[in-house]
């Protein structure tokens, strides 16, 4: 019960963290810029650190995280070609938007919402004291991925009823993980091997997708220091949760 309660507190501070991004858009390039350092500080300071710990704790040899890593990352990109290849113009290519592009990039997160979930019900497995400083941790940048969310929908041209549609998905994935995590207990190399490619697609998508996105719209000094300060919270609320 109480892995539920705070899976429901990391869905409403996802919430929160997507409609202050719905609510800047006109401002888009600012927020773009602190998404894009956000989501790089989730691989480096989160998601590696995370596979690197479960690999040594199972004689996992790392190089298998860091092959899906790259296949996650590569997938992403050819299947961002392939849409835009086939259903935008020349020019639309160039400028790197689709809406179905935006969709992939939050359905990435709905799934790494999902473990986010999946990882409070199993720490409370353990006991309680290890499920509620998992939850914390899960928390502190829940706020962040529905933020990371928004922005994605939005630098893809999707409407804002389809945004909160996806919104709300992000929200509600770590209470239905909380759910999954009663009914059983994937092995540790398993998900080790799922973060690695999670990785990747987070990394295509801050480089390659908001990055440029960011500079091309207005490109300012305070882009860039919303980058360095976006990545700087992640870091923070990774350190301090």
């Amino acid at each position: 019960m109480i892995a539920l309660v705070l899976a429901f507190v990391s869905a409403l501070a996802a919430v929160g963290g997507g409609l202050l991004a719905l609510n800047e858009k006109r401002r888009l390039n600012l927020t773009l810029g602190f998404t894009a350092g956000a989501l790089l500080g989730l691989v480096a300071f989160d998601l590696l650190p995370e596979i690197f710990e479960i690999s040594e704790a199972n004689a996992l040899d790392v190089i298998w995280p860091m092959i899906a890593l790259a296949v996650g990352f590569l997938l992403f990109h050819s299947v961002e070609r392939y849409i835009l290849i086939h259903h935008s113009h020349e020019r639309d290519y160039l400028i790197h938007t689709h809406p179905h592009v935006g969709i992939a990039s939050s359905l990435a997160l709905v799934g790494h919402s999902f473990l986010d979930g999946l990882s409070i019900g199993l720490a409370f497995q353990i006991n309680n004291a290890v499920g509620v400083a998992v939850a914390i941790a899960v928390i502190g940048h829940r706020f962040a991925d529905g933020f990371n969310s928004v922005n994605l929908m939005l630098l893809h041209k999707n409407d804002r009823s389809r945004t909160l549609k996806f919104l709300a998905l992000v929200g509600l994935a770590p209470i239905v993980g909380v759910l999954c995590s009663f009914l059983f207990t994937p092995p540790e190399t398993t998900l080790a091997i799922y973060l690695g490619f999670f990785a990747g697609f987070i990394l295509y998508i801050a480089a390659s997708d908001i990055l440029p996105q960011a500079h091309s719209k207005k490109s300012t000094r305070a882009t860039v220091l919303l980058t360095i300060l976006g990545t700087a919270f992640m870091f923070a609320v990774t350190r301090l949760a």
